[in-house]
């Protein structure tokens, strides 16, 4: 092919590079010139256009491009008609998209004028969707490299489309103390979402403890009736033999593997119970939010395997949550539309108090714990959790009255660490971030809640925002919901600090003066705040 300006007495033929105007009529891009339209160029005084003129051996763009798309070897796509130099291929039907990379590779190797693009290898794809394109760049391509390409495609099956089939899916959700039924409910109704775009269906939900042979019993009553099984834990799964794998096992099955390298979606198990899989979700698949269990669930929805190495494969291009260093929020939401929820501690021993409990000394006549509760209830959070623990009954009590959830860490001697996983987990999946309060800073109100909220806010939702005294960092703190993954991995007496002191994103400081730094941990501090043990 030769491409260039072209004498118009030598065009006839020729394929016109860019538009013209002849007179009344205009010639379009990628017309094929007739002794008519010399005439009119010639008419109107032009004498060269920037043509190609293809060689005897040539194929033009749109019969290079069909000759392609129908060597190649596909399934489940339908080849369309060819219109400047592309054809494009639809799914037939809803499901998952796999690719042979070296296949396509080779093809795109023979020439830069010939390309075919896909969509990445295991893409989840809806009925019509465009899955490939075959496009030739110039007017035509030399014969022999159509030749070529036909060969090439013909070695294989270049990608297909499999179709999704309807199942019968099986839940079981665990309960440990204090979980919320509303978010159990929620989850449910996000997994049916889930299920439908492959016109898959939940028939059946169990609700049981979160104990490994409580668990193992739901799964063997829900099998038989079944397709496929999912389990969602009130905890998260921290090791192989942790609740949900052991009752896999314990059940009759087999684990495949614990974990994947996605995320969100790490703490993912992946087992076989007769014969059908079991899924042990991650905590992020109570969100809507894309994570590592949409992939898992779509393959084995599309009749392919899900196997541990194919797991282990999936971490170049698992990295689906916000980059903490540069976050940026699949969806964008006004500053006032963010939900802010609140975790309230108040699990500690008090050990310093010589036998007393801080939480229940009076400041002004009222409980201090009441007194920090209410502070974040008049802030107008979405949502407040307090963690309970040590003379969990009494805190109880001393809350009553007070719109405010309740959540029991059996655990809490052990740290601070357990009483901030079990807060966040019973957070709603719709937050944006959690203000995390002590229950023992009395000068805490409600306007500094205000004050770091806005803050939070104003970020966009992307900065810690920590409170301040006299430039000296102190508490509340606000954590960004693309840090609540890091608060599993705290143990003992660690808290939120650590997360702040380690994370790439940006600490926002609220000067709210000395009530940032004032606590009760001994006699003498609750009587220098002006408080009073009761008793």
């Amino acid at each position: 092919m030769k491409f260039g300006p072209c004498p118009v007495d030598d065009a006839t033929g020729a394929i016109l590079a860019h538009s013209t105007k002849a007179g009344d009529r205009r010639l379009r891009k990628a017309h094929r010139l007739t002794p008519d339209d010399i005439a009119a160029l010639k008419a109107a005084g032009i004498d060269t256009v920037v043509a190609a003129r293809l060689d005897e051996s040539d194929v033009d763009e749109d019969t290079a491009a069909s000759r392609i798309a129908a060597a190649l070897q596909i399934e489940g796509a339908e080849v369309r008609a060819a219109s400047t130099g592309r054809v494009n291929i639809h799914a037939s039907a809803a499901g998952v998209l796999t690719v042979d990379k070296p296949l396509i590779d080779a093809l795109n190797a023979i020439d830069p004028a010939i390309t075919i693009a896909t969509l990445a290898d295991f893409s989840a794809v809806e009925a019509g969707q465009m899955v490939a394109t075959v496009k030739i760049i110039p007017y035509a391509v030399p014969g022999a490299d159509i030749e070529l390409a036909e060969a090439r495609a013909g070695a294989g099956r270049a990608f297909a489309v499999h179709p999704f089939r309807s199942m019968r899916v099986g839940l079981v959700q665990t309960e440990l103390n204090g979980t919320k039924k509303s978010v159990l409910d929620k989850t449910s109704e996000l997994t049916a979402g889930r299920l439908a775009r492959s016109q898959s269906s939940v028939t059946a939900e169990l609700r049981r403890p979160h104990e490994v042979q409580a668990v193992a019993e739901a799964l063997k009553a829900l099998l038989g009736d079944n397709d496929m099984l999912i389990v969602f834990g009130a905890s998260a799964v921290s090791d192989e033999n942790d609740v949900i794998p052991a009752a896999i096992r314990a059940a009759g099955g087999s684990v495949e593997r614990t974990g994947m390298p996605v995320d969100p979606g790490n703490l993912l198990v992946v087992g076989e119970l007769g014969g059908k899989p079991v899924l042990g979700a991650p905590g992020c698949a109570r969100s809507p939010k894309l994570n590592g269990f949409d992939w898992v669930l779509d393959r084995l929805a599309a009749g392919l395997p899900v196997t541990s190495s194919d797991i282990a494969g999936m971490g170049v291009g698992g990295l689906l949550a916000e980059i903490p260093s540069r976050p940026q929020p699949r969806e964008v939401r006004r500053a006032r539309q963010l939900s802010l929820a609140a975790v309230l501690l108040a699990a500690g021993k008090s050990s310093r108090m010589a036998g007393g409990n801080k939480l229940l000394a009076l400041f002004d006549g009222e409980p201090l714990v009441r007194r920090s509760a209410r502070a974040l209830i008049e802030a107008g959070l979405a949502e407040t959790v307090v963690v309970l623990g040590h003379q969990a009954a009494e805190i109880r009590s001393t809350l009553e009255g007070i719109e405010i959830a309740k959540v029991e860490n059996a655990d809490f001697a052990s740290g601070i660490a357990g009483s901030l996983k079990a807060g966040i987990r019973a957070l709603p999946a719709s937050v944006d971030g959690v203000l995390v309060m002590l229950a023992d800073m009395p000068e805490v109100s409600s306007d500094d809640i205000r004050k770091l909220t806005d803050a939070f806010r104003e970020s966009q939702g992307t900065a810690i925002v920590r409170a301040a005294a006299s430039g000296q960092r102190g508490n509340p703190v606000i954590l960004p919901r693309v840090l609540f993954d890091q608060v599993e991995t705290l143990q003992g007496d660690t808290g939120a600090r650590h997360i702040v002191e380690n994370s790439d994103l940006d600490v926002i400081d609220i000067e709210i003066g000395e009530a940032a730094r004032i606590d009760v941990d001994t006699p003498d501090a609750l009587a220098a705040a002006g408080g009073k043990l009761a008793g």
